[in-house]
């Protein structure tokens, strides 16, 4: 553990006191906990290593053959061959994760889920129930060792972002505490990838520039970063000193909704691209309904061979239409030639909000039947199981248009 100081409330002022609970190598974690066999060994959570897919989660002991999430399966494969390849149950990790997140409920109404393995917990004022901030998030810890069998790994901070990069650091079962007033020190050696926003490209445009640590971005004039790079570059200045006044915002909207397959062999039919398309559609509009929400925001995710990904998007008005998703993610689609073979193709939505009547076009009448069916198809697929009734153009040997 780094204790950078307990005082989070220095000189009496009134200060935050943020959690970011996460679980350590969680759906490899799980299946280490059922199968007691597989514990102490490398154990890989995904795509069969013989298929095309991706690692969804990696055991610490994959971890040390230079195993990561998200890596293609193959090269997982081939940088441990050993280990113990199983399948992504879902609906396994989420029963634990509602468990977890019941946990953290017990020490404040304050929990906003980042995902099913992450979230950030308010604990301001929670002293005269579980004591300090510190106390409290070692109960937190203790709790979910003693019901779950897992491990967490936690940063307490005044802020989410320092939180979530105090938690980052001392994996697994850690718990980095970061004092108010000290978190540019405390970020000042860390590589500029931690800071949110930062990736390969931003990292290099910023490398480019002499910024390699945060504590170098510190010291840049903020006017220099925002003629640079605009917007993001005084959102950079701010976050390499560690200000960040977001609230804690329990159970809030997700971000987006999505749905991606992997081909088992690279496609080259336009066909199955868009009956596949048309599946993730139809699949992501149930989400968006079962959740109340409409999206804004179409986004189309390609994976040509042998692996680069590109996205494309479209913001038009909200929807929870399965054949209206379908057919903005279709334009995309067919806006520019594809000349290599796909290997995944995914659609999600996104400028998510609440759905409500005039959602859709009321002088439709074809949308309203559509909504009124989807709804039907709904409730007859929670009564009977998923794929009871799809659409026609799904059938075998029917076009997706």
């Amino acid at each position: 553990m780094i204790n950078k100081g307990m005082a989070l409330t220095p000189g009496g002022a009134t200060r935050r006191a943020i959690t970011h609970v996460d679980m350590d190598a969680f759906y490899a974690a799980i299946e280490q906990r059922d199968r007691p066999e597989l514990r102490g060994l490398p154990v890989i959570v995904g795509a069969s290593p013989t298929g095309r897919g991706v690692v969804s989660a990696a055991s610490y002991e994959a971890r040390r053959f230079g195993v990561r999430s998200a890596m293609p399966i193959g090269r997982a494969a081939r940088l441990c061959p050993h280990a113990a390849f199983l399948p992504v149950d879902m609906r396994k990790y989420q029963r634990v994760s509602v468990q977890v997140m019941g946990i953290l409920g017990d020490f404040s109404p304050l929990v906003e889920p980042v995902s099913v393995d992450e979230a950030f917990v308010d604990l301001s004022g929670t002293e005269s129930l579980f004591g300090s901030p510190l106390d409290a998030v070692r109960l937190i810890k203790t709790r979910i060792l003693a019901e779950t069998g897992l491990t967490a790994s936690a940063g307490l901070a005044a802020n989410k972002f320092v939180a979530k990069v105090a938690s980052e650091l001392e994996k697994p079962d850690g718990l980095v505490v970061v004092a108010a007033g000290d978190e540019a020190r405390f970020l000042g050696a860390l590589p500029i990838e931690r800071l949110w926003g930062v990736g390969r490209v931003m990292a290099k445009a910023l490398g480019d520039l002499g910024f390699i640590t945060i504590g170098q971005l510190q010291r840049a004039p903020r006017a220099v970063l925002a003629h640079r790079f605009g917007k993001h570059g005084e959102i950079l200045h701010d976050l390499a000193f560690g200000r960040d006044d977001r609230s804690v915002e329990p159970y809030g909207v997700p971000k987006s909704i999505g749905a991606e397959e992997t081909f088992g062999v690279d496609c080259t039919n336009p066909e199955q691209l868009k009956t596949t398309l048309r599946s993730h559609a139809e699949r992501v509009a149930a989400e968006l309904r079962e959740g109340g929400f409409s999206a804004g925001r179409v986004t189309l995710k390609l994976r040509l061979a042998p692996f680069e990904t590109h996205t494309r998007s479209v913001t038009e008005g909200p929807t929870q239409d399965g054949l209206e998703l379908y057919r903005r993610a279709l334009a995309l689609l067919e806006r520019d030639r594809i000349t290599r073979p796909v290997r995944l193709i995914g659609l999600s939505a996104s400028r998510l909000g609440p759905s409500g009547k005039g959602q859709l076009d009321l002088l439709d009448p074809a949308a309203l039947r559509r909504e009124r069916l989807a709804r039907v198809v709904d409730r007859l697929a929670a009564r009977f199981g998923e794929g009871t009734v799809i659409p026609a153009a799904l059938l075998p040997g029917r076009g997706a248009d």
